[in-house]
């Protein structure tokens, strides 16, 4: 494992990696922690903060441009800002139960699943965590990845669906 590739990249890579670094793991205290808290309240403004930031310095990343600059990932960058809108709207109309399944989607769509994405081949965090000689092991752990997050989704879902509001 090495930061250097990370620390080489373009200055808007770093900021984004860095924040959605800091997002998944902030989130997941979020998840863990007692919900109507003053404390869920201001650490959930930073994690939206933080999940802005990180999608929009994705409009200034341009790796594998389908039209113009942007490519398929920009997608999920709209998707996202359009689901941390959706998701803090449901909060100010105090419809809670909306608002922890819009952030729960946006979590491990934006954060979870894009995650695994950039341990692709070639891309900047795939250079970080492994070597040449480790390539043959990224698929297992990937889907290794990919499958305990779908299960902690699942875990996830049915503990908001226990607790009414």
């Amino acid at each position: 494992m090495s930061l250097l590739p990370l620390t080489s990249a373009l200055f808007v890579i770093q900021i984004h990696a860095f924040g959605a670094i800091f997002a998944l793991l902030l989130g997941l205290v979020i998840l863990v922690l007692g919900k109507g808290t003053r404390l869920h309240f201001w650490a959930g403004r930073t994690w939206a903060l933080v999940m802005l930031m990180v999608s929009l310095s994705s409009f200034f990343i341009s790796q594998n441009p389908i039209i113009g600059p942007f490519g398929i990932i920009h997608v999920l960058s709209v998707m996202t800002l359009v689901g941390l809108a959706r998701a803090l709207y449901s909060a100010r109309k105090r419809d809670f139960r909306a608002h922890g399944r819009a952030m729960m989607a946006l979590y491990f769509q934006a954060l979870i699943l894009a995650g695994v994405f950039t341990f692709a081949p070639g891309r900047i965090m795939n250079r970080v965590l492994f070597s040449a000689a480790e390539l043959s092991i990224i698929l297992p752990l990937i889907l290794g990845f990919a499958g305990f997050a779908v299960l902690l989704g699942f875990t996830l879902r049915k503990n908001l669906a226990l607790t009414r509001r």
